[in-house]
């Protein structure tokens, strides 16, 4: 579809776009494409007449059973054969593969180049099988599609090597990418050699955040002086005291639930029901451990309970040996546990709203009490059966929510709701199986005790009563239920979620916008645990110093310091109303550039966090942001298919607008410079490799020149030099993030199913193998060392953690 012009003519020559060199090879690139595309589109009739076939034959055996269902998050290339004749056959073009979904659309919406939101929510994948990439199609004379011979039925297509071009071909949702290895390597690189996993391993170092948006009751002192709580599959053991964190691993998704056995010592965690990378379905269940071993002493409910788990509580009156759970089904079953013989006792459908907390009786380990949405009961466990007493209301009106509940040293049990009151439900003289037991009668009423729902309830080991709430107001009560002080937590921290008793006259406090407090009744409330409150993309390393940045859908950034886990500044971005989506620090450390989701950006101080300048290029997700290493140019990688180049002058405090490269055909997921800072490299969704030269916005088409220039860093996740670290039957955006380390041994993805991987680098071996590391309960969505490759940062989407990982 191209010519090319000859002309004498200098001036003629001079005014073409492209030297005759590079418009040769683009031509040759041209026609590699369109061979590509006609195979796709060979690869696409061949789905067609299997599907056809597949339902003749079904229909033809009135069979209730579906076609097989391939994994279509993978097409493959249609491989014909050298030609007819060879094979001895008429008209019988040997094909492999088949399943098929079409590239990414030039402009898909932004949710398209991130991680697949469903498949975190529990939405099962097809696992991929391994098999040999090849089959027959026959197609009659007479034109009708029909005797469809399939030999076996691959769901993935091995990398291909060419020896005289010096490139490998891979193939993502069956499109070929075609990525060409240094030239040094050309005659020497095997493509069927095994890569070696690295000798170095990472650790769990540090947990930054807190999840107390949407859960209850999951945050505890114990008595080693660690403060537990959980974020994204990992319970955080903090000593405040010493700054040393523990963790416990064992959960492969989000936990929901925490409770602390009477002991101080064991603890149970109960979990969502998730994915495994695999395809597998994990199945929620609880987790029983050691907190001083860290070890799992057992595991409850696996293939019992349905969706997730709410509730938790360990038993206090029989030396804790039982264990109430409510799961998250629409019946919100409550079943009663003997833990320790992993038996259960009991099991009823508790309600069909919300159930927020569920406690056993302090002095009856028979009676356990729940309540949520429209609803107080008291349960009694009699001969393997629980039996449900209602919560009377009487002259009181009934709220909407019954939000938490406790116990005075009496027996009492107390709630709070949420119209605000706290309601003291007595403890009479009913009798059952010749024990006394509360009755479900309110005896006192403090009316209008805080302005709003009442979201905690503490009882403290001197019998003060402790409440908290939407109003940020932290209460405490005398033995009569008189209002002894109240303290209000200054509104940047939220309201507060949940009360812990911590040491001596402290309290802990955790809010709803993630923040773990600690302080006094008649004092100041200081944080020592902060985090994110929304989706997490944003993630850049200072150059030169132990610290990192973040940046979410929060309108949050916030600067940390790796070296004593502190927050060094944090700033809101409410003024300009834009979810952060990318950041890039300067090469000199003075300036971090901001991308939003609006295609608004910004350049903050990084000392002062003072705003430099404000920007709009589009109006579409800024997905990268990326200094050249010389700190002369930005280059910003958007959702609208362009990456704009700005020069920056005056160590990052002025920008002018070089332009944009065009060329692309679908969004920009990842850039890298060359370390002259002469070249740019950008991947896009549909799975295009292209050069660039940013000072005149002009696409490399030459593979000589580009197949040899050295990256300043590698983030791109494809490339020559990185195409192992893809796994089997993969989906092209199941990869988020990579990352090379700084001394070029270590290359590191973070990956759709909550997964940290560490390779070797280069990792350009087909199936590559790594170590691999959970916590994540989300999708990963950003991986990166420090300067010194000391540490690993890692950010989590969903689950809106950060998690920093020692090298070891």
């Amino acid at each position: 579809h191209s010519s090319l012009v000859f002309s004498s003519d200098d001036s003629a020559s001079a005014a073409s776009s492209m030297e005759v060199t590079d418009r040769i090879a683009s031509l040759e690139q041209r026609v590699q494409m369109q061979e590509d595309e006609i195979q796709l589109l060979k690869s696409a009739l061949a789905d067609v007449v299997r599907r056809l076939n597949l339902s003749e034959e079904q229909q033809a055996m009135g069979s209730r059973r579906g076609p097989t269902k391939g994994n279509n998050e993978f097409m493959i290339q249609i491989y014909l054969s050298r030609s007819a004749k060879q094979r001895g056959t008429s008209g019988s073009p040997a094909a492999s593969a088949v399943t098929s979904r079409s590239a990414a659309s030039p402009k898909q919406t932004s949710e398209s180049g991130r991680a697949s939101v469903a498949r975190k929510a529990g939405a099962a994948r097809v696992p991929p099988v391994r098999k040999t990439p090849s089959f027959d199609l026959q197609l009659r004379k007479s034109g009708s599609l029909s005797s469809y011979s399939a030999l076996d039925t691959p769901s993935y297509r091995s990398p291909l090597k060419s020896p005289k071009e010096g490139y490998v071909k891979m193939y993502l949702k069956g499109r070929p990418i075609t990525m060409y290895m240094p030239k040094d390597q050309v005659d020497s690189y095997c493509l069927e050699a095994r890569a070696e996993l690295p000798c170095t391993k990472l650790k769990l170092d540090w947990v930054y955040g807190y999840r107390g948006r949407d859960c209850r009751s999951n945050l505890y002192l114990l008595p080693t002086g660690e403060t537990v709580y959980f974020i994204a599959s990992v319970v955080v053991l903090f000593n405040v005291d010493e700054q040393l964190q523990r963790h416990y691993t064992g959960h492969t998704d989000d936990i929901k639930c925490l409770a602390v056995h009477p002991d101080k010592i064991t603890i149970a965690t109960g979990q969502v029901a998730g994915t495994s990378s695999d395809g597998k379905q994990l199945a929620p269940h609880v987790r029983v451990w050691d907190s001083v071993s860290l070890n799992t002493l057992h595991v409850l409910g696996a293939g019992f309970f349905d969706r997730a788990l709410v509730c938790l509580s360990f038993s206090k009156s029989n030396g804790g040996n039982t264990l109430c759970v409510v799961d998250d089904s629409n019946d919100h079953v409550l079943s009663v546990w003997d833990w320790q013989r992993e038996d259960r006792l009991a099991e009823v459908k508790c309600s069909n709203e919300s159930v927020f907390a569920a406690d056993f009786h302090p002095t009856d380990s028979n009676i356990v009490v729940t309540c949520g949405k429209s609803h107080l009961y008291f349960w009694n466990l009699e001969k393997g059966m629980l039996v449900k007493k209602q919560g009377l209301f009487e002259k009181q009106e009934k709220p909407k929510f019954v939000l938490c509940v406790t116990f005075a040293e009496n027996g009492d049990a107390i709630t709070g709701d949420s119209s605000g009151n706290i309601l003291v439900w007595g403890k009479g003289t009913q009798c059952s199986s010749q024990k006394v037991i509360g009755t479900n009668r309110i005896s006192h009423v403090i009316q209008g005790a805080h302005e709003g729902s009442i979201f905690a309830l503490c009882m403290l080991r001197n019998g003060t009563l402790v409440s908290g709430g939407k109003d940020r107001r932290l209460i405490s009560w005398d033995g009569s239920y008189q209002q002894i002080q109240m303290v209000e937590v200054p509104e940047l921290f939220g309201p507060i979620r949940t009360i812990a008793e911590g040491r001596g006259e402290t309290v802990l406090i955790g809010t709803t916008k993630n923040f773990v407090l600690q302080g006094s009744l008649d004092g100041e409330f200081m944080p020592i645990t902060q985090g994110h409150t929304d989706e997490l993309w944003g993630l850049a390393v200072h150059p030169w110093k132990s610290q990192f940045l973040t940046c979410g859908y929060d309108r949050q950034v916030s600067l940390w310091d790796s070296s004593n886990h502190q927050l060094i500044w944090t700033k809101s971005m409410e003024v300009l109303l834009d979810a952060a989506q990318s950041a890039g620090f300067h090469p000199t450390g003075a300036v971090v550039a901001i991308g939003t989701q609006i295609g608004r950006w910004l350049v903050l101080d990084t000392d002062s966090k003072d705003l430099v300048t404000v920007h709009t290029d589009g109006n579409e997700q800024l997905s990268v942001m990326r200094y050249g290493p010389d700190g002369n140019f930005l280059a910003i990688g958007s959702h609208d298919n362009y990456i704009y180049i700005y020069a920056v002058a005056e160590n990052g405090r002025k920008y002018s607008r070089v332009g944009k490269c065009s060329g692309h055909s679908s969004f920009i997921t990842h850039l890298d410079w060359s370390v002259d800072s002469q070249y740019l490299v950008s991947n896009s969704g549909d799975y295009e490799i292209l050069y660039w030269i940013p000072s005149v916005c002009k696409q490399v088409v030459s593979v000589e020149t580009t197949r040899d220039i050295e990256w300043a860093s590698y983030t791109c996740t494809l490339g020559f030099q990185v195409f192992g670290l893809w796994p089997d039957g993969s989906d092209g955006t199941d990869i988020n993030a990579v990352c090379r380390s700084n001394d070029k041994s270590l290359l590191v993805t973070g990956d759709d199913f909550g997964k940290v991987h560490l390779f070797s680098y280069p990792c350009s071996q087909f199936r590559a193998p790594s170590h691999v590391y959970g916590g994540h309960s989300s999708h990963v969505t950003n991986v990166t060392f420090l300067y010194d490759d000391s540490y690993l940062v890692s950010t989590g989407g969903k689950d809106m953690s950060v998690m920093q990982w020692r090298i070891v």
